[in-house]
């Protein structure tokens, strides 16, 4: 980095105040993250992906993924995992760099119970099954005993009282589409794959001129992490490969039998860049909202159990993965999950004074796992604060808190892509974006311990004792570990893999 680039750092740093963006401690992504959202886990933002497209003939698509609903066991019957028809999700981009939304997706929900009966006795009695016979194939198939449909808008502007238009089926017409039941099991829904390609559709962005695609439904959860362990005060067997031989496979994948709830997107690129200006980055991150009021029904009937009124609160947030897990302090993480990237400037001191690392050299510093001796911590500015120079960097930026992606690299091709993204030399991956098979956890851990010192981004190797350990949770992930076209993310575990 030029002498000239680390002054303009460090004068951003003295005069902006800073977010909690960066990735001390990626060790577990938003999974139950913060007090408040345990309650609601319908809301809870688990991952957000956005990346170019690398499907042979995709290439000028950006696909966005918001994952929600964490650790979903597939086994969870009768009711499964439907999303909350009183919530708003959103996925928001802002493309000129001012920390605020310039184009928002809106997903609201609807849940339609058919009341499937049985003649038992004479009588007719509901059945308790969200399948009423099965085996089923088809989009809202007669076998089925509830209907979950969404629609969509996008909202230019601010997401409140921005403009607002619909959109639609490219291929049929209507704005509501179809969400799949979950994956019950190989009785109810043989071929759960082709089921759920059925509900891949094509869709028109008012003011896109190209169509755009469209998933939302369950999915394998694709984070890996070694959750347990890291949670009891990182109790890894070591946390480097220098360490221990093979480190970076030699842990467990606490999600390796969890699920989740995708909301995806493949949108062009020239469809969320800014009209005017040029400037190829675009920055993104999701939310979740509920209504202010609820009233409770005592006596539920054939009626709603609650009522839903007032305007719209935020409750849930998630641009950069692992940051409310593990940056930001536990009495402000309901603060964060309910703040907007332009007023970040609160949670200053979780990055420029990170714990973790200061937890890592309590626990493993007599291995030589030393933390960064720079403060305030400049070198983790330009991946997660502002994006890096010459990468993703807008043009014009506002430091704060999202993904950034700059949509003028071309993707990297199946095969080729590197697990470590930018730090290992593959700028089409993290932080420029994040793919599904870029590793956060062990990039984050290397940057958080002073990688970037190495590379001499934003401070000095001597800055950083341990920046050349490849420090890891032991948990392994890469592109292989999901398909090479959209919606990317894997068929979810049945219920019941027995047909």
């Amino acid at each position: 980095m030029s002498h000239i680039m680390k002054q303009s750092l460090r004068a951003m740093l003295a005069g902006v105040a800073l977010a909690a963006v960066a990735a001390p401690g990626a060790m577990a992504s938003s999974h139950r993250e913060a007090p408040f959202i345990t309650k609601s886990p319908k809301i809870d933002a688990t991952d957000f992906y956005m990346f170019r497209s690398y499907e042979t003939g995709r290439d000028k698509f950006v696909t966005l993924i918001a994952n929600y609903i964490p650790l979903q066991d597939p086994v969870a019957g009768p009711n499964y995992f439907q999303m909350d028809p009183d919530a708003l999700y959103e996925i928001h981009v802002d493309n000129n760099g001012d920390a605020k939304e310039d184009l928002t997706f809106q997903f609201r929900f609807t849940n339609t119970g058919k009341d499937a009966q049985f003649t038992v006795g004479g009588k007719k009695v509901s059945i308790p099954l969200v399948i009423n016979g099965g085996p089923i194939s088809e989009v809202n198939a007669a076998g089925t005993n509830v209907r979950e449909t969404y629609t969509v808008s996008v909202v230019r502007g601010d997401r409140r009282s921005g403009t607002r238009a619909a959109v639609t089926n490219a291929t049929g017409g209507g704005t509501t589409f179809d969400k799949p039941i979950d994956n019950i099991g190989k009785k109810s829904i043989p071929d759960y794959q082709a089921y759920a390609a059925k509900h891949v559709y094509a869709v028109n962005i008012p003011g896109c001129s190209t169509p755009a695609r469209m998933f939302v439904g369950q999915r394998k959860d694709p984070f890996v992490v070694n959750l347990g362990e890291t949670f009891d005060l990182i109790n890894i067997k070591a946390p480097a490969v220098e360490f221990l031989a093979n480190a970076e496979r030699n842990a467990r994948d606490d999600l390796a039998g969890k699920n989740v709830t995708s909301i995806e997107m493949e949108v062009a690129a020239s469809c969320l860049t800014a009209a005017t200006g040029g400037d190829p980055v675009i920055g993104g991150w999701t939310t979740a909202s509920m209504r202010q009021g609820r009233l409770l029904n005592p006596a539920p009937g054939a009626g709603a159990p609650s009522k839903e009124g007032g305007a719209w609160t935020q409750v849930s947030r998630l641009g950069m993965p692992l940051v409310n897990e593990v940056v930001i302090g536990l009495k402000d993480k309901d603060k964060f999950n309910h703040s907007k990237p332009s007023a970040d400037g609160q949670f200053a001191d979780y990055v420029t004074n990170p714990t973790l690392p200061a937890l890592i050299e309590v626990l493993y510093g007599s291995a030589g796992a030393k933390a960064p001796t720079n403060f305030p911590r400049n070198d983790l500015i330009a991946a997660f604060l502002t994006g890096v120079k010459g990468v993703n960097q807008p043009a014009t930026v506002t430091p704060s808190e999202m993904l950034r992606l700059n949509t003028s690299i071309a993707p990297t091709a199946p095969g080729a892509q590197k697990r470590l993204g930018v730090i290992d030399g593959d700028n089409a991956g993290f932080p420029n974006g994040r793919r599904p098979g870029d590793d956060v956890v062990d990039i984050a851990l290397r940057v958080v311990m002073g990688k970037l010192c190495t590379l001499n981004l934003g401070c000095a190797p001597s800055d950083a004792p341990a920046g050349t350990i490849r420090f890891t949770d032991g948990a392994y992930l890469d592109e292989t570990f999901f398909t090479a076209g959209f919606p990317y993310l894997k068929t979810p575990l049945p219920g019941s893999p027995q047909q």
